[in-house]
């Protein structure tokens, strides 16, 4: 006979907020607008539109090259074989990689080196097509009333800070805008506290009396 034992934790319902950071800085832009659930919102160094992204990270003559590896991937998807991969990251910015980026390679192999030893330096292409088609910012003017905080890395051009700039310009009230001086992985390490602190502090003023 087996025994299961269970925990099931308690949600107050009218105390949830969302924190995202990148990629995910993306998504709570999307659930903050469609789920009242949500009592506030933070997005950190957050991914506004995939496809201006995209433009910006990848030369415009590698364009039509990407678009032949999509279509291949898919097809091949589609007969049944499995999917391609492309590495997260490359020391040679212009060689193939979802994160063209020099920071991004710095950043992901120490981090990999260090910390997370059984991380693989592979992400499926199809992961890299559905990026260019992602358009998180488009509803960021629906996050409202929920309290939206947006973090900026005014150094970001991995999830670039203009864009991040624009679409807090785009969003209505109530909202609050911080900025650091540094670059995108900077938040998570060397700006820390002044990424975190405000998040923090966002949740205690509009959770902490519900």
């Amino acid at each position: 006979m087996r025994i299961r034992l269970f925990h099931i934790a308690a949600t107050d319902a009218d105390r949830i907020g969302i924190w995202g950071s990148s990629y995910s800085g993306g998504h709570v832009l999307v659930v903050g607008a469609i789920d009242r659930r949500v009592k506030c919102v933070a997005g950190q160094v957050p991914l506004i539109s995939g496809h201006n992204n995209a433009r910006r990270l990848i030369r415009a003559d590698f364009w039509a090259g990407l678009h032949r590896m999509f279509d291949e991937d898919r097809r091949n998807r589609y007969a049944g074989k499995p999917p391609a991969m492309i590495p997260v990251v490359a020391e040679d910015p212009l060689a193939p990689s979802a994160l063209p980026t020099l920071d991004s390679w710095s950043w992901f192999t120490e981090t990999g080196r260090t910390r997370a030893p059984s991380w693989r330096n592979e992400v499926t292409l199809r992961s890299v097509e559905m990026f260019t088609e992602y358009e998180p910012g488009s509803y960021i003017s629906f996050v409202s009333p929920t309290p939206l905080l947006l973090i900026v890395a005014l150094g970001d051009h991995l999830t670039v800070a203009d864009e991040a700039l624009a679409a807090y310009e785009r969003a209505l009230e109530p909202k609050k805008l911080v900025m650091l001086s540094g670059g995108h992985f900077d938040a998570y390490v060397k700006d820390f506290e002044l990424a975190s602190a405000p998040a923090r502090d966002w949740f205690v003023t509009h959770l902490k009396n519900r």
